[in-house]
């Protein structure tokens, strides 16, 4: 078995999407499955959007989310010499011609010319090319028909009777006949095609109503995807160099992965159609094709691609918002692929071992924040209690709430409370009850809960109660028999008092067990938060 080789190539521009990232994470697993090696390649020809501090942003995630790669990382703007040669290298092997298209950029050398790849017209030396069979193509007897070496030039029209101009190459055309309306050859292009493609001859036919030619397909096995396929009559010859002298994607592409000697290109379904073009770059280069594995998309509730008008869509997002690496990368990992059963919480080294690309679903997958969140919190609930701490102290010292002095003992244990019920670090902006002297009180929420005349008698009659209760004996027990106690001498059903409760000390409707949070807040901090609700809304 050859060497399994796979990278991440992505084009930095500041923000690192999801998306992205999990293609990232794809090749990573698989490599390490394999045995293999992880590549990163930083396609930074667009010198504008690919910034130092862009590079730093995804070297950053990358680090943060544990995605080691086996190489120094190759930038593709030191490629740009090897690059011009393989250009250099295919219009010497005609397999690519010099065509002035792309602008006329003073200083390019010829001026104003481009260099484009020509679709080989022996196509069907390439693996995976192979004839369809006979077939006619329609075309507007009104528009001129133009053949050159740039390919075949015709209109069609549409459905409202507009010609619609198009462009395709040569090699999609096998056995050509141009047929006009009465059914007349003007034109068969075996008979020429030595000269056009050598650039000697140009044919300009007017009155063509009908193409008929061999259709040729190119395919290949997609890992994801399975078998695709594409008539090459849809193709062009596209350009390679800019006339300005610049590679293009295509080209630096294909001959990257041809320098650090990729086995499998595992990336988004957005470049199955770079795919057909580049299994005859590398063909033509006389490299191997690799195998290719297409992921699907990641998609908003409606089905369409998961953006940032969705929600957090960039993974600086999810660290800032306090989620884990280690849940981040979980999530994205089981976004799209299954280890075929119903697991959902996997160690790194669990992916690593069940990790394969034939369980990737070729569907799309939806993003699903709330199933994150809840991962998440799985996560750190899991964390040593001291990291736990650790982690915490850092986000509590962002908060306004916050101030020096507060009692270190009574943090811990406010973290040993809080632990399991935190999903992500972000909810910490919410402690701050436990350490002010009196909570923000949400003025609609409490009138909501303290509507009823028998709640606020009863929470009266609490406080009376808890007051009696000698600060040793202020213990969560206690203070949930008191509660029970107060409740069934105001008639009131047992857990009904509790919101209320939880609103008047802590200013919240959510947190942990009130009976464990009234313990932690003490009898006396307890007691004049009752009495400052009670003043609040009286």
């Amino acid at each position: 078995m050859s060497a399994i080789r796979l990278r991440f190539a992505p084009s930095p521009t500041g923000h690192v999407h999801i998306g992205n990232i999990r293609a990232a994470i794809f090749n990573w697993l698989y490599a390490r499955h394999c045995g293999g090696t992880f590549l990163l390649r930083i396609e930074d020809t667009d010198l504008e959007r690919s910034t130092p501090a862009a590079i730093h942003t995804l070297l950053d995630v990358m680090e943060w989310l544990g995605l080691g790669f086996d190489e120094p990382p190759l930038h593709q703007t030191s490629q740009r010499e090897r690059h011009l040669a393989a250009a250099a290298e295919l219009v010497a092997k005609g397999h690519a011609y010099r065509h002035a298209k792309g602008g006329d950029v003073p200083g390019a050398a010829p001026a104003g010319e481009a260099v484009l790849f020509r679709i080989p017209w022996a196509a069907e030396e390439v693996p995976g090319v192979a004839v369809a069979g006979p077939a006619e193509l329609e075309v507007d007897p009104g528009s001129e028909v133009v053949i050159d070496q740039a390919g075949i030039r015709f209109a069609q029209l549409s459905n409202r009777g507009t010609p619609m101009p198009v462009q395709k190459c040569l090699a999609g055309f096998q056995d050509l006949e141009v047929i006009d309306a009465a059914g007349s050859v003007l034109l068969r292009l075996n008979e020429i095609v030595a000269d056009v493609l050598a650039g000697r001859r140009r044919e300009t036919l007017r009155g063509a109503a009908k193409f008929r030619f061999t259709r040729r397909s190119v395919s290949f096995r997609d890992l994801v995807k399975g078998e695709l396929s594409k008539p090459l009559d849809s193709l062009s010859d596209f350009v390679i160099v800019r006339s300005d002298g610049s590679p293009v994607f295509h080209l630096g592409n294909v001959v990257d992965d041809i320098t650090q000697k990729i086995s499998h290109i595992v990336r988004g379904d957005d470049h199955v159609e770079n795919t057909y073009r580049h299994i005859f770059l590398f063909h033509c280069l006389g490299a191997a094709v690799p195998a290719y594995a297409h992921l699907p998309m990641i998609v908003n509730a409606q089905g369409k691609p998961y953006s940032k008008r969705d929600g957090d869509a960039y993974v600086g997002d999810f660290r800032t918002k306090g989620f884990l690496p280690q849940a981040l990368f979980n999530y994205l990992a089981l976004l799209g692929w299954s280890p075929g059963d119903d697991r959902e919480k996997m160690s790194r080294d669990e992916l690593v071992a069940a990790f394969t690309l034939d369980r990737v679903r070729a569907a799309a997958s939806q993003m699903d924040l709330r199933k994150l969140t809840d991962l998440n919190g799985q996560y750190i609930a899991e964390l040593p209690a001291a990291e736990f701490r650790a982690a915490a102290r850092d986000w509590a010292g962002r908060q306004e709430w916050w101030r020096a002095g507060i009692d270190e003992e009574t943090f811990a244990k406010v973290c040993a409370l809080m632990q399991i019920r935190t999903k992500t670090f972000a909810d910490i902006a919410g402690w701050g009850f436990w350490f002010k002297e009196t909570p923000d009180y949400d003025e609609k929420g409490c009138a909501k809960q303290f509507k009823e005349p028998a709640v606020r008698q009863a929470l009266e009659m609490l406080a009376g109660e808890l007051a009696a209760l000698p600060p040793p004996e202020f213990t969560a027990a206690n203070v949930e028999a008191t509660v029970h106690g107060v409740t069934a001498a105001c008639g009131i059903l047992q857990g009904k008092l509790n919101q209320p409760l939880r609103l008047a000390v802590t200013g919240t409707t959510i947190g942990a067990g009130i009976y464990e949070t009234l313990e932690l807040l003490g009898r006396e901090r307890t007691l004049r938060r009752l009495e400052a609700a009670r003043r609040f809304f009286a």
